[in-house]
């Protein structure tokens, strides 16, 4: 199946000159959305993972899926100020500025092994955010997984050592 027939481009959005990969019309074709799963699932069936961390807010619609599937539990990686209790904070550049992800302090245990998901993997910013606050609290990065990457932008080199995996690629 071709996914990238069920993403729509929207042009200046969110600001002016940005190309937006709108998931949207992917996630409400059934078809669409449970081939997108099962490719993304795929290259970690019978790994032993612990844990999936998903990145807000899109890796939030995926992540939790793949634990299911995986007999993992679920984290979440908020941005600063949105979880109850006592968490870790990673910083990282954007090209307009800084933010911020954040994961519970008790959300991952020394050793166990994690899986990284979100929806897009741009500069990597984000994802190498997420990656550190995982190993911060003793965990093992498994891989990094992206429905979509934009390997213009060359985020993939923010991951280097680890395993990426993208269903699909826009040069």
């Amino acid at each position: 199946m071709d996914l990238k027939a069920w993403i729509r481009d929207v042009p200046d959005f969110p600001k002016a000159g940005i190309l937006f990969k709108d998931i949207t019309t992917l996630l409400k074709d059934r078809t669409a959305f449970t081939y997108a799963v099962d490719q993304l699932l795929e290259p970690h069936i019978g790994r032993s993972i612990q844990k999936v961390v998903g990145v807000e807010s899109r890796g939030f619609i995926f992540a939790p899926i793949l634990a299911y599937r995986l007999g993992a539990g679920f984290v979440p990686a908020r941005k600063p100020g949105k979880l109850p209790a006592r968490a870790e904070r990673r910083t990282y550049a954007l090209e307009y500025g800084s933010d911020g992800l954040e994961i519970h302090a008790d959300a991952i245990e020394p050793g166990e092994q994690v899986l990284v998901v979100d929806d897009l993997l741009a500069t990597g910013g984000t994802a190498r955010a997420a990656v550190e606050l995982v190993e911060q609290l003793g965990g093992k990065v498994a891989g990094c997984s992206f429905l979509i990457e934009l390997a213009f932008l060359d985020g993939r080199r923010k991951l280097n050592g680890y395993t990426v995996h993208s269903l699909l690629q826009y040069s």
